[in-house]
């Protein structure tokens, strides 16, 4: 074959190569199988293969955000005890009044966006009896807000 030395390698240049005749590119790329062949393409699903969801990172931002607020509000919650035995301060007092104090916003954002879009984004299906969309593993998708009722549930205010 033009282009091969006597051990078989391809002696021709990248332009020789580029250029070669249709027939042996045609041939390269039969090699296609049935299921690549029968692949519908877009250019939406070629976008949304290399990319993750929003609705997914939004999950995990929220989920890494709780798990931050929770490290953070141990400490506080163990600070707080050692503080109080140490000066005979009320503990629950206290941590009830930095509970209320404690802010959640940019987490509240994130589980608000979460709540009013994930059922569109993920298209989950809408039961027409309640009218609502359908529960996912027999749980609701939606995510409560944050607040002193959640700080107090995590972390009781008792010494």
């Amino acid at each position: 074959m033009p282009g091969e030395s006597s051990r078989g390698e391809d002696t021709r240049t990248s332009v020789e190569r580029l250029i070669a005749p249709a027939d042996e590119r045609e041939a390269a790329r039969r090699v296609l199988s049935a299921r690549a062949r029968q692949t519908q393409r877009s250019v939406e699903d070629y976008l949304r293969a290399g990319v993750r969801p929003r609705w997914m990172e939004r999950l995990a931002e929220i989920d890494a955000g709780i798990a931050r607020e929770r490290r953070r509000l141990e400490r506080a919650y163990r600070d707080l005890r050692e503080q109080c035995t140490r000066e005979g301060d009320s503990f629950a007092q206290r941590w009830r009044a930095l509970a209320e104090t404690w802010r959640f916003d940019h987490l509240n954002d994130l589980i608000e966006q979460h709540n009013e879009w994930y059922p569109v984004e993920r298209d989950l299906p809408m039961d027409p009896r309640t009218r609502d969309y359908v529960p996912i593993h027999g749980r609701s998708y939606r995510r409560p807000r944050l607040g002193p009722e959640w700080v107090l549930e995590q972390f009781p205010a008792r010494h």
